[in-house]
């Protein structure tokens, strides 16, 4: 079953590899699914086109931040009331978006969590639960896994919500923003898949994404 007004937006950046069947299993789900392009230098523009999604592509490589942000103004501004934001990689199983879009009629905001297990490489596991322990500290936002990509937001709290960072920190910032705008939110546990060498957030962005929660709080920007 296909939701009306529900777009699915991915930002993908080299990932012509895994972005076909993505594309092809989202469009199951949602007649509206926009990929991003971040100034791919493979075949990820052809591929996403060969899966009848709309295509939007960034000339240079800007971020995974800024490509959402590129797909979700896009999605808004054709009239969309729901966005579900998906990786390229297939680390994320379009399948469970119907569960993400039911989660949101009694919330503004849905995570997808995963189960920080063996599945996931030891040091993102140690990552995700430090980040995961300052953002509740700093914005009361007690979610078990703050990095995950696989998200869906109403209209209103896109609004709330549309961050600064192009990089990684955006997820960080959403949270945040969430935090601070005491939007409702609900979390859907979603499974940990990995198919390939991870390639995302490295320890250097863990930092950034640490020391940009601790700058949010104090001064205020980010919120």
């Amino acid at each position: 079953m296909k939701a009306k007004n529900a777009w699915v937006v991915i930002p993908a950046y080299n990932e012509a590899k895994r972005l076909g069947p993505v594309v092809k299993r989202a469009r199951n789900f949602s007649s509206h699914v926009v990929v991003v392009d971040d100034g791919s230098t493979d075949g990820t523009s052809k591929v996403a086109k060969e899966g009848k999604a709309t295509v939007l592509r960034h000339i240079i490589n800007l971020g995974k931040g800024a490509a959402l942000k590129t797909g979700c103004d896009y999605a808004i501004s054709r009239g969309a009331d729901a966005i579900i934001t998906l990786d390229a990689d297939a680390q994320h199983k379009p399948e469970d978006v119907p569960r993400f879009i039911r989660a949101l009629k009694g919330a503004d905001m849905v995570f997808g969590c995963r189960t920080l297990n063996r599945k996931m490489p030891a040091i993102l596991r140690f990552g995700n639960w430090f980040i995961t322990r300052m953002t509740a500290l700093l914005y009361h936002v007690s979610i078990p896994d703050t990095q995950s990509g696989f998200r869906a937001f109403t209209r209103e709290a896109y609004a709330r919500i549309r961050w600064k960072a192009n990089d990684y920190s955006m997820e960080s910032e959403m949270v945040a923003k969430v935090g601070r705008h005491r939007i409702k939110y609900a979390v859907v546990p979603i499974e940990t898949l990995y198919p390939d060498r991870y390639k995302g957030t490295t320890i250097l962005d863990g930092v950034k994404i640490v020391a940009n929660l601790l700058r949010w709080k104090v001064t205020g920007n980010g919120g």
